[in-house]
């Protein structure tokens, strides 16, 4: 970590994280697929439920980013006791938030589908698909966690392992429960449980191996000074997911009510389709960007901040080349890409195009800002990554959402995203210049 060629470091710790999101992203691609093949409606109602996702991956990362952190840093300062707390209680706290959260879902299963976007004629999928996303929260939850301190302690190669096994079984599983047993979004629910807790497995088993900071129950110390820890470094993290919740369903709602009538659900289909698409190019970056992270945190840690540059200024590079190429290709075959998807509904086909568009649009700016929130992150400033994190879906986001659509409609919403970017890549060249002369004095 602290003496192979940055360049190369970058490349060897980003392969097993990319492939990791990659395979990830090509489950929701592939899920996405499968079930717009049963109907417009099913297809807005796992949409619709992908804002409980996002709940789930904003504390599951929360937890992983916030004591991974901590872990790699103190790896790297050789406190391996403190490592061993922090592993133990960022492990264990998202699987008993996730529990309670799972439950109080459950409970009030109609009102959660309501409040995240669902419109009548799709309200009764979404409970469907919501009921075994409720269920597995805990496990979903803690497994993210768990993958994150394992790829922030340097084990990339067995936490793409852990999250690639479960996303390859729920494709299997997705194609026999929907098609095979003709269960349809319950069976696309059912294999995300099923493959979510195999993974859960597979990466609590990584643990123990040799090399790996090992999980004991005794070590579980919910301490206010270990919960501060993770919350330093966990934040930004929680921040950005959670907003990306919030404006995923502020979306779902806008979608709804600017849309043609008779085509809400086709509207909402569309955002959603659009979105995993976004998220499988961005999935490369953000794998990327992972294999920065630890490089940064170890670096850092024993103080060799030369490193650290150079890491930082290579993984930027990349990343906009990248995104560049992603978005012109994105922006050419915008329709065909749509109708992969849902092959059946011009409607879809043509909201999701113009949507699609306007995300290329500003695509290779969000590499600036992906990686000057990670450095921020990992060098614990708290303060100026949680506000940048906040921006793309939050801070400009939600506003503009609000604004557009009153003076262009429909078109506002499309066009929100792309907006968005652009003032979060203006913040984040100050962000960015600021940071990199500190760590130059």
């Amino acid at each position: 970590m602290t003496q192979t060629p940055v360049k190369k470091l970058v490349l060897k710790m980003s392969g097993p994280t990319i492939i990791s999101m990659l395979v990830t992203s090509l489950y929701n691609i592939i899920d996405a697929a499968f079930v717009g093949h049963i109907s417009t409606e099913a297809t807005a109602a796992v949409g619709v439920s992908f804002a409980y996702m996002t709940f789930i991956n904003a504390f599951g990362f929360f937890f992983g980013h916030g004591s991974g952190n901590f872990i790699s840093q103190a790896l790297g300062a050789r406190n391996y006791s403190d490592a061993e707390k922090m592993a133990a209680t960022g492990f264990l706290s998202p699987f008993i938030f996730g529990a309670i959260a799972g439950i109080l879902g459950l409970i009030f299963l109609t009102p959660l589908s309501r409040a995240i976007g669902a419109t009548p004629d799709i309200i009764s999928q979404s409970n469907d698909y919501l009921f075994y996303i409720l269920i597995g929260t805990p496990f979903m939850m803690s497994a993210l966690t768990l993958n994150n301190q394992l790829r922030l302690q340097g084990n990339a190669r067995y936490a793409m392992i852990g999250i690639t096994s479960g996303a390859v079984l729920n494709i299997i599983l997705d194609a026999i429960l929907i098609y095979g047993f003709e269960m349809g979004v319950t069976g696309a629910s059912l294999a995300t449980l099923i493959s979510q807790f195999i993974s859960w497995i597979i990466l609590l088993i990584g643990t123990r191996m040799k090399g790996n900071v090992h999980i004991k129950l005794k070590n579980f110390s919910p301490t206010l000074e270990h919960y501060k820890q993770i919350l330093d470094g966990g934040l930004p993290s929680l921040c950005r997911q959670a907003l990306a919740c919030i404006s995923t369903i502020c979306l779902n709602h806008s979608a709804a009510i600017y849309a043609t009538q008779g085509h809400e659900a086709a509207t909402i289909a569309a955002f959603s389709i659009v979105s995993r698409c976004m998220m499988f190019a961005f999935s490369i970056v953000l794998g990327i960007g992972q294999g920065f992270q630890p490089i940064c945190g170890f670096n850092y840690g024993a103080k060799l901040y030369a490193r650290v540059r150079e890491s930082y200024t290579f993984t930027i590079s990349i990343m906009t080349v990248f995104l560049l190429f992603s978005a012109i290709l994105g922006f050419i075959f915008a329709p065909n890409i749509i109708s992969f998807f849902r092959n059946e509904d011009p409607e879809l086909i043509a909201i999701g195009t113009r949507v699609l568009r306007w995300q290329c649009v500003s695509f290779p700016l969000i590499g600036l800002s992906t990686a000057t929130n990670m450095l921020l992150q990992n060098l614990r400033k708290t303060v100026p990554a949680t506000i940048l994190s906040m921006c793309r879906q939050g801070i400009f986001f939600l506003p503009i959402l609000y604004i557009a659509p009153l003076f262009l409609g429909l078109q506002g919403v499309e066009m929100t995203q792309a907006i968005a970017d652009v003032f979060t890549f203006m913040l984040a060249i100050p962000m960015a210049v600021k940071v990199y002369k500190t760590m130059s004095q």
